[in-house]
Order: structure tokens, then C-alpha cells, then sequence
């Protein structure tokens, strides 16, 4: 979703103060799942390549601001309706971390789910250009609830650390650092809290001037602030083909890139869907660099991408998602491209090596001027000991002025120690200008995920 659609969504996302507690890890459970890990530029499960084949869901949009996740009435009809799709990743944008889950991550079952999960400085989203203060301790308390909150179940395959914060505007390349340090210290509390592997990335636009160097951004520095994947939201194939649509100079592009990318947006939506993408994205043209992608999306909101109805969705500010679900002409034509395109059987031509991209330098479209990233706030430190806290929920006071923030002095980890940034290799997007403003855009993308976790049919 562009980035203007998440900033109503986010105004009142962020968190308020909170007693830190220690975080109670729960128990496995009979049906854990195995965790999906990386290996060069690809996904994996155990030995078996991964692909991202799903949907981005967010019932009644950005607008609406609820979390579908919460309430068995809105998610129990639609997980019926993964199944007949066949997905296996599932991306919700809007998570409630003051809620409880287990009813639809458990119906959800071996679907995978990635999760934004308000793990977004809403100072970076509402102001792009002045990222600074939003990147505090109250934030931090809120994002680190978050993962508390879904880390228990093993469908969560990962975290977005951002969408679509850095875009058209070079200014809004300022943010990048401080969704960097967000994405590095959401990697280091999973750690430091002892959770299973749970992956941490970045959703980016598709911006001409700065796609590559966003992607090259993510992925450059140490090793504790390079990003376990990297996104981009997508919608330049428009009944087109691999060429017409110029996904083969973005293959190219991107071939030697040393983490896996996918797409977290797609389908463009200036004629009817036949999603031929889907063909592209499973042939051995892009696997050996892409692992697959998420559909933009479930619901049919105001911006008309949707590929079901929900009655009475859109009445009352779309807070009531629990009315009857039709199926349009566009869902069968979304079960037929996945059926008839299924996920390539052994490697996929992945590349098995990991690597660094270089930072990029400043120039005329990207205005970061060094490497180094700011430190974690001081009053956020606890929390890798103590643990989070209760969330704040939806309803949360807001955090962007919250005070408690970074210093302005940079380089420090997320634990406070000097990290540096270095640019060696490690050892181990123009907004799419003919796309409308998108007003709704779920963030779940693997397999009911634990936050990255697809709900589909598929099982993994």
C-alpha cells in the first residue's frame, strides 16, 4: 500500500508507556512448525526451498485500522477462503498487540503469516522528512510487544520494519536510518528474548531513482544490521508480459543481490486480473533471484484490488468486517493462476552465498550522507532484559512525541555497543504513478505467520 495509505493507520498504532514485565515464553506446541530460515538469497524450510505464494489481507483497509487477527468472526470465514485459494502466506498490516490471538493463528494452522505489526515509528510514516523523534523508547516498547505478542506461534514467519516509508521524494530518504535501526533492533530483542527464528525486512516502494539504493541500504553494514530480506511493492505488470512489464532488467538488476527479495504488492489493476505473474514468478527466469510474492489483496476496498466482497464492509468507517464474503470473477482467476502455476520442485537456481551490498553514497536521489546508525534509545535498553511489557493496542496514546528518543550521536548497536558499519562482504523502487492511492493494504506475509506467515491451502 503507499505510504500515505499507512499513515492514518498508524497515527494511533504507537505505543504508550508501559511497565516492563519479563516476557513468559510459552510452550512448544504438538503442531510446531518448522521455522522458515534463509540461506544466500533464498527461503527455506529445513531443505526445501520456500516460496512467498500468498495475499495481502487487511479487512476494511487502512481506514478501518482493526486487527483481523483478534476476532474468530472476521478471520474463521476468510481462512476458509485461503484454503480455496491455495495460498500459504498471509500479510496483515494492522496487529493488535494488546489482544489475544491463538483463535486464528491456530485455525490458520501451517499457513504462514508476516506481520507489520505496528512495527512502524509513526514519526517516520506521518513525517518522513523528520524521523528523528519518532524512534524512541515508547515506540520500541510497542514494536518489541508486538513480537512478544506473536512470537508463541510458529506459523509467524516475519516482521516488516517498515512500508513504504522512503518513496518518491528524496527527503523521505532521510528515514531510512532510523527504520534500519528499528529493523536491527527488533533482530536483537528476538535474540536477546530467546524466541525461535523469526525474520526481520523491509517493504519498500518501487521508486525508479531509489530502489536499488534502498535495497542496497538494507542490505549493507555488519551483520546484526543487514536485514534478513528485502521487499518491494510491485504493480508495474498490467496484462503485460516478463518483458513488456520490465521485470526482466529488475531480475537483472537485482541478480547477485545476497539476501532473498519478493514481492510484498502486486497486481496492477488498469484491466481484469489474470494474474499471469504468477507464471513469471514460479519459472526459473526469476527464482534464481526472486522467492515468489503476495498479491495485493483480499478485500475489496475503496481502491477496487480487491478479490472479495464483504457485506457491509465498507458502512461505519469499515469497523464491522464480519458480513457475508462473495467471492468476485477475480478470486477464481487467482485460484486457477496458483493452481496452474505451482512452486518449482529443488533449488531454483538460488544463489547459496550470502553477501553485503556496498552502502550506497549520496547523491541527487539519496540523501543519507553516512552508514552509521543511531543508537537504541537509552530507555528502550531494558526491555531486552525485562522483556516488553503489555502492549498498547490500536487505541494507544501515540508515541511520535513521546520523547525518550536516540541520541543525535550514531553508530551504537542495539545493545549500546559500538557496531560500526562496516561495508564488506559478510561471511555467513518510481511509486507506481499509475496506480491510485492505495487505501487498504494488510502486512501478514508467511504462513499465518507468525507475523510472516501465509494463510493458504497450501500446507508448508
Amino acid at each position: 500500500m503507499k505510504s500515505a495509505a499507512l499513515l492514518s493507520a498508524l497515527a494511533a498504532a504507537t505505543a504508550v508507556h508501559a511497565t516492563p514485565t519479563t516476557t513468559v515464553k510459552s510452550k512448544p506446541r504438538a503442531t510446531e512448525l518448522e521455522p522458515i530460515t534463509v540461506t544466500g538469497n533464498a527461503f527455506f524450510k529445513g531443505k526445501e526451498r520456500f516460496y512467498v505464494r500468498g495475499i495481502d489481507y487487511q479487512p476494511g483497509g487502512a481506514s478501518a485500522n482493526i486487527d483481523p487477527l483478534a476476532d474468530p468472526k472476521v478471520c474463521k470465514p476468510d481462512i476458509e477462503k485461503f484454503k480455496t485459494l491455495g495460498i500459504n502466506v498471509i500479510r496483515v498490516y494492522s496487529t493488535d498487540n494488546s489482544k489475544g490471538h491463538d483463535e486464528c493463528m491456530n485455525a490458520l494452522g501451517r499457513r504462514r503469516h508476516l506481520c507489520r505489526a505496528r512495527c512502524q515509528q509513526p514519526a517516520v510514516l506521518d513525517q518522513p522528512r523528520r524521523p528523528h523523534p519518532s524512534y524512541n523508547a515508547v515506540y520500541l516498547q510497542s514494536v518489541f510487544a508486538t513480537i512478544d505478542a506473536f512470537s508463541k506461534y510458529s506459523n509467524t514467519m516475519a516482521f516488516f520494519s517498515g512500508n513504504e516509508v522512503i518513496h518518491d521524494h528524496k527527503n523521505t530518504t532521510l528515514a531510512a536510518k532510523y527504520v534500519k535501526a528499528t529493523d536491527r533492533d527488533m533482530r536483537a530483542y528476538i535474540k536477546a528474548r530467546g524466541y525461535r527464528k523469526m525474520l526481520v525486512g523491509y517493504s519498500a516502494a518501487d521508486v525508479t531513482d531509489n530502489r536499488m539504493q534502498t535495497a542496497a541500504y538494507f542490505n549493507c553494514g555488519s551483520d546484526e544490521e543487514r536485514s534478513d530480506f528485502f521487499a518491494f511493492n510491485d504493480y508495474s505488470w498490467c496484462s503485460s508480459d516478463f518483458i513488456t512489464s520490465g521485470w526482466n532488467k529488475k531480475v537483472e538488476a537485482f541478480t547477485g543481490y545476497g539476501i532473498p527479495i519478493f514481492l510484498s504488492e502486486y497486481g496492477c489493476n488498469t484491466n481484469t486480473r489474470n494474474f499471469g505473474e504468477m507464471e513469471s514468478l514460479m519459472h526459473k527466469n526469476m527464482t534464481g533471484v526472486y522467492s515468489g510474492g503476495l498479491m495485493y489483496e483480499y478485500t475489496m476496498e475503496p481502491n477496487k484490488y480487491g478479490i472479495v466482497e464483504i457485506k457491509g464492509g465498507q458502512d461505519k468507517g469499515g469497523v464491522d468486517q464480519t458480513g457475508e464474503r462473495k467471492e468476485l470473477p477475480e478470486f477464481a482467476a487467482f485460484a486457477s493462476a496458483l493452481k496452474k502455476f505451482p512452486a518449482p520442485t529443488g533449488d531454483g537456481g538460488y544463489s547459496s552465498t550470502t553477501k553485503a551490498s556496498e552502502c550506497p553514497p549520496q547523491d541527487e536521489h539519496w540523501a543519507v550522507e553516512t552508514t552509521a546508525l543511531p543508537a537504541i534509545p537509552e530507555g528502550a535498553k531494558k526491555y531486552f532484559t525485562e522483556g516488553a511489557g503489555k502492549g498498547p493496542g490500536l487505541k494507544g496514546s501515540g508515541s511520535q512525541w513521546a520523547g525518550d528518543q536516540a541520541s543525535t550521536s550514531e553508530g551504537g548497536s542495539a545493545t549500546g555497543t559500538s557496531s560500526g558499519s562496516s561495508t564488506a562482504s559478510s561471511s555467513s523502487a518510481a511509486i507506481r504513478s499509475t496506480v491510485p492511492a492505495l487505501n487498504n493494504a494488510p502486512l501478514i506475509v508467511s504462513g499465518i505467520v507468525a507475523l510472516f506467515t501465509l494463510v493458504g491451502a497450501v500446507a508448508l
